[in-house]
């Protein structure tokens, strides 16, 4: 007879709390389905539920964030699976109000139960007030204003690169086969080629020598490549491809500077002087207790400083809300998920996660993959068992829960435990015991001499 276990006893978490007054809105375009449940004012023991529509408009918004304080609510819930919940939770948290987001996908989504808006609320509402249900990241006002930046920035850099196709392709019909020679048609010398060709010139030989560095090794392949058919409408829709990406890489040069304003305008980002000082700017001579946050994420290998803007602003300054590096990898869907049904455990998908962080934790990991660095020898280690892949994703892990550490700790420094790391940590005996044991299993007799 087998013994009982010992039970063992898993504690709450902060939001998983019975409460007695909530609402929950599920979120349209237009319109949002309220629907509060609050104790019965004449039937003890029971519930009172009120559900009713109120339009997405700011006056309308406030009216019902004056009713939910007056009537004492303490936790509202906004299901909504898109952008639409914004002006809801600006206008309910300004009031005041306990205001959590839910991914209403993942609420609503019960086999068995009809769907409706109004079926929605009424269930988020009693899952809310049950504590059922796991709120969602939503940072400060500081850094959701930073994370409009960096987004944009980022869709503004896709935009920019879709341009050098359509112009390798208009070159292609004009016959010029430039990027045939040269590795990339956005390097300098491409584009004095490309301008001098919208100006007018047509002589290959005098385009070939526009080439720079090693690129004038190879002047007779680019002067047979630059002989071709550029016409005057060629030129005409040039100009305007380069000057779509001149103005986009204007505008991205000034996101990266404002996103820059903004971080250094937030009192947690700032770094320390060796005197105690603090301040914007502080923390960058000799003998600094604590860098500046752009800084000490930009130690990483792999981060530069854009990178550092971006994994601000889409995890914010505050480690409070992930307790353990581990809590902010399975909120990025960097670790797999975990399967279990009775003794059986198999891993399971990661999942989508935040696409702007797992896009520049990718950037990265692939930049240190290069390196000959920690990070560089994990990559490199993990790809010849596992594949590039999964190499890409451990290493992006890696490099995102050093950053947790870095942001949670103001004085920590990022050390480079060099390409050697794993190498100098091997038993020796051990692995020489494991060889020994395979060469006996082939029917070999070892015996080991010390090398001279």
């Amino acid at each position: 007879m087998l013994a009982m276990m010992v039970p063992r006893e898993i504690e709450d978490e902060e939001y998983e709390q019975v409460l007695e007054r909530v609402a929950a809105v599920g979120v349209a375009k237009a319109t949002g389905m309220v629907c509060t449940r609050v104790p019965h004012p004449s039937r003890l023991g029971r519930r009172q539920a009120r559900v009713w529509r109120v339009d997405a408009d700011t006056g309308s918004v406030m009216e019902l964030a004056g009713h939910l304080a007056a009537g004492r609510i303490g936790k509202v819930t906004l299901g909504s699976a898109s952008g639409y919940w914004r002006i809801w939770f600006c206008l309910l948290e300004a009031r005041g109000l306990d205001v959590q987001l839910v991914n209403a996908r993942e609420v609503s989504n019960v086999p068995g139960r009809p769907k409706s808006g109004k079926l929605d609320c009424v269930w988020q509402a009693k899952l809310t007030e049950r504590g059922m249900l796991r709120p969602g990241f939503v940072p400060p006002a500081e850094i959701r204003r930073l994370r409009d930046y960096t987004r944009l920035r980022a869709d503004l850099t896709r935009e920019r690169t879709r341009h050098w196709p359509r112009l390798e392709k208009l070159l292609e019909d004009a016959l010029i086969k430039v990027t045939a020679v040269a590795s990339k048609i956005g390097s300098k010398p491409v584009r004095d080629m490309v301008e001098a060709l919208i100006d007018g010139q047509r002589d290959p030989e005098v385009l070939a020598g526009l080439a720079r560095g090693k690129m004038r090794a190879k002047h007779d392949r680019l002067a047979g490549a630059l002989t071709g058919r550029f016409d005057e409408y060629h030129g005409e829709l040039a100009r305007m491809l380069l000057d779509q990406i001149d103005a986009l890489t204007a505008h991205i040069d000034k996101i990266t500077g404002r996103a820059g304003e903004l971080i250094m305008a937030m009192p947690g980002a700032w770094g320390v002087d060796a005197d105690g000082v603090t301040g914007p700017g502080a923390g960058l001579g000799p003998g600094a207790p604590g860098l500046p946050v752009v800084a000490r994420l930009d130690e990483i290998t792999g981060i530069g400083a854009p990178a550092a803007q971006v994994i601000i602003a889409e995890i914010g300054l505050n480690m409070a809300v992930f307790p353990t590096p581990g809590h902010l990898v399975s909120w990025a869907k960097l670790s797999p998920r975990t399967i279990q049904s009775g003794a059986r455990s198999q891993p399971g998908r990661t999942g989508k996660g935040n696409p702007y962080l797992k896009g520049v934790l990718g950037e990265a990991s692939a930049a240190a993959g290069r390196t000959d660095t920690f990070p560089g020898e994990r990559y490199r280690r993990i790809a010849r068992r596992r594949g590039k892949l999964r190499a890409l994703a451990a290493v992006a892990r890696s490099i995102l829960v050093i950053a947790w550490y870095l942001l949670a700790g103001p004085a920590a420094r990022f050390r480079e435990p060099g390409a050697g790391y794993y190498a100098s940590r091997i038993d020796k005996n051990r692995k020489t015991r494991g060889h020994v044991r395979q060469l006996e299993a082939l029917g070999y007799t070892v015996t080991l001499a010390q090398a001279a």
